[in-house]
């Protein structure tokens, strides 16, 4: 897996199709790293597209964040925005699911410059951020004992089946016991997990969706209609906040919709890609 050193992180990241293809760059969420976008990505590459599918400081990275780093969602988006900087890519469709969502808008808003088109497939938004399944986490990330003690517990195939076995139709098992080695396994990146997650404030979306209007690429709402933590509503309250905005809703998903459905969204972002023009 290549890696990239950059001055807050070191970033393993999946790279998939022809070097020439127009950049795909993919945004995971809380304590979940890059294999999530794999049928996705291979099914974008098929057609055309560099997909780039980075593990992000969100608690799965395998290494652990340089001293002094920003473990902050807004930290986590100025990285998105140094990786794109660092690999010198531009007109880049960059695709958010769950918290990666969330990131994927703060870094349309502040560090946009590389983007050409920004798709949103189920993520928190506007007022419904942290998620409720987050809040005992978050009560335990005032202190770093009780936050280790949480972290174990993810050790548990059953407590993990309980925190991400209704993200999807389709077993998340073998991906979700890969997430959470990290932080089982290594204190620095439990403590990197601890401070992300202490960070967590709705001040951070509520203040991303009032500039949501300043988004001028075009961007696709990919949302799940089986999901069971982001409401549908929230899709086009995203839709009708960015001026260039459809939405899509993807029959058959809940949240991962890229592993119950990769092909139809897939289609959805191949047309967007192919329907915006290179910069």
């Amino acid at each position: 897996m290549p890696t990239i050193d950059l001055d807050t992180a070191t970033i393993h990241y999946e790279s998939v199709g022809p070097d020439t293809g127009r950049p795909v760059v993919f945004v995971h969420g809380y304590a979940m790293g890059g294999a999530l976008w794999s049928p996705l990505a291979t099914r974008l590459a098929a057609r055309g597209l560099r997909c780039l599918a980075p593990t992000w400081p969100l608690g799965a990275h395998p290494t652990p964040l340089r001293p002094g780093a920003d473990p902050t969602l807004p930290g986590v988006a100025a990285t998105v925005g140094a990786f794109l900087d660092a690999l010198d890519l531009s007109d880049v469709v960059l695709v958010g699911n769950d918290t990666g969502g969330l990131v994927a808008q703060l870094v349309a808003v502040h560090h946009g410059e590389r983007l050409g088109a920004l798709v949103l497939t189920s993520c928190d938004a506007f007022e419904h951020f942290p998620p409720p399944v987050l809040r005992p986490f978050v009560l335990a990330a005032r202190h770093p004992v009780s936050f280790r003690a949480a972290v174990r517990t993810l050790g548990s195939r059953l407590v993990r089946r309980r925190a991400y076995g209704g993200l999807a139709h389709r077993d998340v098992e073998p991906l979700a016991a890969q997430w959470v080695r990290p932080a089982l396994d290594d204190p620095r990146i439990t403590e990197d997990l601890r401070r992300l997650t202490a960070s967590l404030d709705r001040r951070t979306s509520l203040d991303v969706a009032a500039r949501l209007g300043e988004v001028r690429p075009p961007v696709l709402v990919a949302w799940s209609a089986d999901d069971a933590f982001f409401p549908v509503g929230d899709a086009q309250r995203l839709v009708d906040a960015m001026p260039r905005a459809t939405l899509r809703i993807v029959p058959g998903a809940r949240t991962f919709s890229m592993l119950d459905q990769p092909d139809v969204l897939a289609e959805a972002v191949a047309d967007l890609a192919v329907a915006t023009p290179s910069a």
